[in-house]
């Protein structure tokens, strides 16, 4: 019998049969290891538990309770919810079932229209197959083979799905009376699922393409314990309560009108914590030596083939003609940005050039992806292009860094670092990437960072880095992005004088820190749960009259406030005044100023906090003070998150 070598994560090589399995191997170092074991990573690559090793190889093993086989749990349990469907209902075909962030989902075209009803009946199919505990298995067949099987299961969007495939042999997987295209991997056994819950049904175009036909997407979620999944559940309760859309209505911050889908409207308190982030925004950049520009919103098409976003991005583009000229609406602001630079001769002793812009943008989305303020149609994109010298990349990297945590700071995020490397449809050389590469992780090495690697995912013209916010409730959120570039400046011929007094290639970098600041603005609606800090609170103070008698003092109290340039509004509406508290403390108002006949004669003001209430009576020079002192602070109290 033939031999292979297995080698394992503590280095050590062991030797089997070929055709061992992970599952063998697994059960060969211990009896507990082989019971958890539910998949492994042979050679960098995930595989099934009965996956035969056929020559030498690295192995790790994956257990059910780790954090590598969750979306392999919620891969399973997606092809469950498929078959728990297709025993439940008549002419269902199954199109699209990945495990996604937090969960899985699956895309299904029948007749019947789930609802929350249809949901506990899925729920309860679902609950069935998991006690049969059915067997798992893959098979690769040859094209033919597995074409006919889907035609005779009238399985028509995996059919579709085949013909684009290049493989001879196609990869499928058998679950008992069910049969799903896939390249896995997958549990041994639909009875490994212990904890689920079906969550929503949405409607989803077939490959997400609006001239397609609507099918009915089912999400559900999975974990490896029901004490994880209750804690996920509260978790989606929480997020319930803090959604965007609901508080960005309740708190009049913006609206998205049916007469522009997907293009929001601030409301004069939304435009308040707008211009607080635009404000603090500009005075981080002035002090950290950028300059400003604006560019036009519309340009000419041939700028978008030059810079390469014509064939990367084009149908993502809005377009208009112009003196007969096709010109269009920009999805970004580096091409105007990198025109600014070309407008004038640099020689060597002005770099770096740090060039800040505030760039609306237009990107057409599918009507199915927009999502309030987090997924919208126009967007302003806080950009910043930074052309330097090469010996100056690591420090205007470095420098990036730092004025990202400056900013994330001011709002109390902890955030995540990821470096995304060279994408398939990249521009540019490898020699070039590697440089690059290696220049961003310098840069996050020496500013003490961790961060992990996504292999794949960096922009067409350069490897990034990704900043991930992590918010109140523990979710994630990927705003600020650093983007080193080569590419832009070769395909615009940028130069500067070097000392030789010969034209060279500038480096470039691409940097946002908001990411947009609509998408920040829901941020930080979810993050706070509306109950903003007092520095970016839309209105800072509410002034609540006892009578009408105290109407003209609270206008007095306002105006002296307001000198100051602090928010204030006065409730002057004829409503019980624990009406009008609880009413400001709806509104997430951070201070409510009582004002009755006792505070009128002595020129002061009864003091209430939204959180912890009545605070005393105080002078209204100290409760300023107070206040101005806060604001400056940009302070953040637990009571915030």
């Amino acid at each position: 019998m033939e031999k292979v070598e297995v080698t394992l994560p503590d280095g050590s090589v062991k030797e089997y049969d070929a055709g061992t399995t992970v599952e063998d191997v697994a059960y060969s170092i211990g009896s507990g290891l082989g019971r958890d074991a539910v998949a492994g990573v042979v050679d960098g690559k995930k595989v099934d538990a009965n996956y035969p090793i056929e020559e030498d190889v690295e192995l790790s093993i994956i257990t059910i309770d780790s954090d590598e086989a969750l979306e392999i749990l919620r891969h399973t349990a997606s092809h469950i919810m498929a078959q728990a469907v297709k025993r439940l209902y008549d002419n269902v075909q199954v199109a699209i079932g990945p495990a996604i962030d937090d969960g899985f989902y699956y895309d299904f075209n029948l007749d019947k229209t789930i609802n929350d009803e249809s949901l506990a009946e899925i729920e309860a199919e679902m609950q069935k197959i998991i006690e049969e505990d059915i067997e798992i298995e893959r098979k690769v067949l040859p094209r033919a083979e597995a074409v006919a099987l889907m035609e005779e299961r009238n399985e028509k969007y995996k059919l579709e799905l085949i013909d684009e495939l290049e493989d001879q042999m196609i990869s499928l997987y058998f679950q008992g009376d069910y049969v799903d295209l896939c390249r896995g991997p997958h549990l041994p056994s639909t009875g490994y699922v212990k904890a689920f819950k079906l969550m929503n049904v949405a409607g989803a175009y077939w490959r997400g393409d609006e001239n397609n036909e609507m099918l009915q997407r089912i999400y559900g979620t999975a974990f490896a314990s029901e004490k994880d999944l209750e804690k996920y559940i509260n978790r989606m309760e929480e997020a319930k309560k803090r959604d965007h859309r609901k508080l960005g209505k309740e708190l009049d911050l913006f609206s998205i009108q049916d007469e522009g889908k997907g293009f929001p409207f601030f409301h004069p308190k939304g435009m308040a914590l707008r211009n607080e982030l635009v404000d603090f925004w500009k005075e981080e950049h002035r002090k950290a030596g950028y300059e400003e520009i604006k560019t036009p919103i519309i340009l000419d098409e041939s700028l978008w083939h030059q810079s390469g976003h014509w064939d990367h991005y084009k149908d993502n583009m809005y377009f208009t003609e112009i003196d007969g000229d096709t010109h269009a609406v920009k999805p970004m602001n580096c091409p105007g940005g990198i025109l600014v630079y070309k407008d004038s001769m640099h020689s060597y002793r002005e770099l770096p050039i740090r060039m800040a812009e505030l760039g609306l943008v237009h990107r057409h989305e599918m009507s199915g992806a927009l999502h309030g303020l987090m997924r919208v149609r126009s967007f302003t994109q806080d950009d910043a292009h930074i052309y330097c010298l090469p010996d100056q990349i690591e420090d205007e990297l470095s420098g990036v860094i730092k004025l990202v945590d400056r900013l994330y700071s001011a709002f109390g995020f902890n955030y995540k670092v990821e470096l995304s490397t060279k994408p398939e449809n990249a521009m540019g050389s490898d020699e070039q990437w590697d440089r690059a590469i290696k220049a961003l992780k310098n840069s996050i090495e020496r500013n003490d960072l961790d961060y992990e690697i996504n292999e794949g995912d960096g922009a067409f013209y350069g490897p990034k880095i990704d900043f991930h916010l992590e918010d109140s409730i523990g979710r994630t959120w990927q705003c600020g992005t650093i983007q080193l570039d080569f590419q832009m400046p070769e395909r615009f011929d940028l130069s500067y004088i070097g000392q030789d007094g010969e034209e060279h290639r500038p480096a470039m970098i691409h940097r946002a820190i908001y990411g947009s600041i609509e998408r920040f603005i829901g941020i930080l609606i979810e993050h706070f749960a509306g109950a903003f800090p007092t520095w970016i609170a839309p209105v800072q103070v509410e002034i609540i009259p006892v009578s009408d008698d105290q109407i003209d003092y609270a206008l007095q109290v306002k105006e002296a406030l307001s000198k100051e340039k602090i928010r204030v509004e006065v409730d002057s509406r004829s409503e019980q005044v624990g009406y009008k508290i609880r009413d400001a403390q709806v509104k997430q108002i951070p201070y409510m100023l009582i004002v009755g006949g006792r505070e009128e004669e002595n020129g002061t003001v009864s003091v209430r906090d939204r959180r912890e209430g009545d605070l005393g009576t105080s002078k209204l020079s100290e409760f300023n003070a107070k206040i101005l002192e806060e604001i400056e602070a940009k302070a953040i109290s637990q009571e915030n998150i």
